[in-house]
């Protein structure tokens, strides 16, 4: 089957349906050859249903969704020996070691003989795991099981690897491991489909973003591209004592400042760049003799977007923002 361009997932409408609950709403979006995609949304967005079509572990209500040029309904057989999916729950056998959960699934795969005991060792290796091979899962920390879990979903070579949520419960160590890994298997070529909640976790990995929300997607683009459909600007907020009318008036009036507010010993400065603007903005602070404690420059995020969308933040909908990566 060809496939129009670059384009190696197409998803066009797709609904899931579960009596009255609709799930997954009319979801489209497609997804390049080589990028990370992410699907960022809280709890019950609809991230994992979309997974779980695409994957071909559900079939939708309506609507259609292709992966290399094959349908996820008509050709599963194909679709499946094209992806790899790590999915939330671990899906290993906890009283088996390492490796042989690896040779395991890798048979489930259809790889055997000498070509899984070479990708089972370049995978442990990649993973950071080959001194626990011999070792129970049921002995391994969550962060340990996670890593064979994504060893797994690449032990057939799949043109897209799914990762639903892999860094959930684990320590922020762990997790940068994990986040590194999945930058590295993307700059060998591998498209990648991320779902988190965390927003810190798509500013780092995604190439593009789709922003779930009850069950649709409210939003596709990159970072700037979704910060620039809602107008966001820079914020560069003064803490100073001697802020006047006066001090506005001259603030406001200097290159690419949008707008000031004063509100007590706080200049709010509204900018089209935070960074071209501190230089002169400090000069004309020094000039007016005020006392600054302070200069932060507040630029704008994907919670940002996610509160314009929505009116909540993502903290709000769902669990709270981890560590930063």
């Amino acid at each position: 089957m060809t496939m129009a361009g670059n384009q190696v997932i197409s998803v066009d409408r797709l609904v899931k349906r579960y009596g009255v609950l609709t799930a997954v709403d009319s979801v489209s979006f497609g997804v390049a050859r080589g990028e990370v995609f992410g699907l960022l949304g809280p709890n019950g967005a609809g991230k994992t249903t979309i997974i779980s079509i695409l994957s071909c572990l559900i079939p939708p209500t309506s609507g259609s969704a292709t992966i290399c040029g094959c349908d996820v309904v008509r050709d599963s057989l194909e679709v499946r020996s094209r992806i790899g999916v790590v999915p939330q729950e671990i899906a290993l056998y906890q009283s088996l070691s390492a490796r042989d959960n690896l040779v395991f699934w890798g048979r489930m795969y259809g790889v055997t003989g000498s070509a899984l005991t070479a990708r089972i060792d370049e995978l442990l290796d990649v993973v950071g795991l080959k001194e626990r091979a011999g070792q129970r899962i049921d002995t391994f920390s969550g962060g340990m099981k996670r890593r064979i879990n994504i060893a797994v979903g690449l032990l057939h070579r799949p043109e897209v690897l799914f990762l639903d949520e892999p860094t959930v419960g684990i320590d922020p160590q762990t997790r940068r491991s994990i986040l590194d890994l999945v930058k590295d298997l993307n700059s060998q070529g591998l498209t990648i489909v991320y779902t988190t909640h965390y927003l810190e976790e798509a500013e780092f990995l995604c190439h593009r973003v789709g922003v779930a929300h009850e069950g649709r997607l409210i939003a596709v683009g990159t970072k700037q591209e979704l910060i620039d459909s809602i107008g966001a600007a820079d914020y560069v907020v003064v803490r100073a004592g001697g802020l006047s009318d006066a001090v506005v008036a001259t603030v406001g009036a200097l290159p690419n400042v949008a707008g000031v507010a004063l509100a007590e010993n706080e200049l709010k400065i509204e900018v089209v760049s935070g960074s071209t603007v501190l230089p002169a903005l400090v000069e004309t602070l020094t000039r007016e003799r005020i006392d600054v404690q302070s200069i932060d420059v507040v630029t704008p995020s994907l919670e940002t977007v996610f509160l314009h969308l929505t009116g909540r933040s993502l903290r709000e909908s769902g669990k709270g923002v981890s560590e930063e990566p």
